[in-house]
């Protein structure tokens, strides 16, 4: 009985990969070494941020926050009814959760705006440089 020749494994690859050039943009340098020029970079960034969180954060508490001290204010409406669901119902209930939704999409897209300008601020620094 002859002992075939058993073939040796071979380890197959892909093409050699390109290493990416690790090297960063003057502006983003400068933001992460913490320069001054960075610092500001980022207070403006975190500026716009802040802004848009307390906007977003007044128009919730001026629309819901309010309605709990507008039906201690007016007892009144403690009585008033929509089909037969108390105003207060719909108004807490109902009502509510369609704003918060519609409030949450307006922050994000508030928010990737104001990081999209930050970017474009920062690669127009960099143009510049």
């Amino acid at each position: 009985m002859s002992n075939p020749e058993v073939p040796t494994r071979v380890r197959v690859t892909g093409p050699p990969r390109r290493r990416v050039s690790a090297v960063r943009p003057d502006a983003a340098r400068e933001i992460d070494a913490e320069t001054a020029l960075g610092e500001v970079f980022m207070r403006s960034l975190l500026r716009e941020q802040l802004r848009l969180a307390v906007g977003a954060l007044a128009a919730l508490a001026l629309t819901l926050g309010i309605l709990p001290l507008v039906f201690v204010l007016a007892p009144d409406l403690a009585g008033v009814h929509v089909g037969s669901m108390p105003l207060a119902w719909l108004l807490l209930g109902v009502l509510a959760y369609p704003w918060l939704v519609l409030l949450g999409w307006w922050y994000i897209r508030r928010a990737e705006a104001n990081e999209r300008d930050f970017a474009g601020l920062v690669s127009a620094a960099e143009d510049d440089g």
